[in-house]
C-alpha cells in the first residue's frame, strides 16, 4: 500500500474542515432567514417594532424551552397555515401583551390570529 505524503493528509484534513465550515455557514444563513421571517410575522400581527418582535421570539423560546430556530419555524408555519401549538400561541400572546404597543383603555383586545 503506497504511503500518502504528510502534506496530502494535511491538505485533505484542511479541505474536510473547510467543507464542514461551509455547511455550518449555510445552515446559519438559512436559520437567520427563518428567524427574520418569524420576527416579521410577530411585528405584523403584534403591531410592534422589529426589536419588540425579536424580544417576543426570544422569550417564547426561553419560556417553552424550544430552540429559537424551531420556534421561528413554527411561527412562520403559523403565518401560512393558521396552525400553531397551543403552548407557543399562549406564550407568544403573553409576550406580545408585555412588549407590544400600549392599549387604549377600554379598547377591545387585538385579534392576532391570521385569517384564512
Amino acid at each position: 500500500m503506497p504511503r500518502v505524503p504528510r502534506e496530502s493528509r494535511d491538505e485533505t484534513d484542511r479541505i474536510a474542515a473547510l467543507q464542514q465550515e461551509v455547511g455550518q455557514l449555510r445552515e446559519a444563513v438559512a436559520s437567520h432567514a427563518v428567524v427574520d421571517q418569524a420576527i416579521g410575522v410577530i411585528v405584523a400581527l403584534g403591531r410592534m417594532t422589529p426589536d419588540g418582535g425579536w424580544t417576543v421570539l426570544r422569550e417564547v423560546s426561553q419560556h417553552t424551552n424550544i430552540k429559537l430556530r424551531n420556534v421561528a419555524e413554527l411561527i412562520v408555519f403559523w403565518g401560512r397555515s393558521g396552525r400553531i401549538p397551543e403552548e407557543i400561541r399562549a406564550q407568544m400572546e403573553d409576550a406580545v401583551d408585555r412588549h407590544g404597543p400600549p392599549r387604549i383603555p377600554g379598547a377591545p383586545p387585538l385579534d392576532r390570529r391570521p385569517t384564512g
